[in-house]
């Protein structure tokens, strides 16, 4: 499968909501319920981090975006991201390709980490965070309810070995 990494821009934001709402009804991604509407998205991710996998027709196949954790200037290397994939283009290395071009562009802003939380039921997530260079630093127990049901998160974080 031939895949295309580009910004991720409005002129995306109906296949990414798809896909993230099929992220969301699955059940294994998010605490989310509903997607948001494109322009709570647009704000809460920061531009010059976020990306598309384009397929060979230009149809999206899944995109990651990172945000910032705190305003605070000691955190200022610090992000938080997201990646999905749309389910018919999973196991083809659109993940992989979106994971390499944030670690990319995080690095060239001289962001020092990216982190993220992953439900523990969800292998495939944790293994491609693994093969990208996270690493698990630990679990939050019962952190949250989802859909009536106390969830755990594994706790991801990547350091950059460039950035000192």
């Amino acid at each position: 499968m031939s895949v295309t990494v580009a910004p991720l821009s409005q002129a995306h934001a109906d296949e990414v909501l798809a896909i993230y709402r099929a992220g969301i009804d699955e059940g294994q991604a998010t605490f989310e319920t509903t997607a948001p509407t494109w322009e709570v998205f647009d704000a809460g991710r920061l531009p010059q981090h976020r990306f598309v996998a384009l397929g060979e027709d230009g149809e999206v196949l899944g995109w990651v975006a990172a945000s910032a954790v705190s305003d605070r200037c000691a955190y200022a290397g610090v992000v938080e991201h997201s990646v999905y994939v749309h389910p018919a283009a999973r196991g083809r290395g659109v993940a992989s390709a979106l994971l390499t071009a944030l670690i990319g562009s995080t690095e060239a802003a001289g962001i020092w980490t990216i982190q993220s939380g992953v439900f523990p039921e969800n292998g495939a997530s944790l293994a491609l965070h693994r093969r990208a260079g996270f690493r698990i630093i630990g679990t939050r127990e019962r952190i949250g309810r989802h859909h009536g049901v106390w969830r755990d998160v594994v706790l991801l974080e990547r350091r950059s070995p460039r950035i000192s």
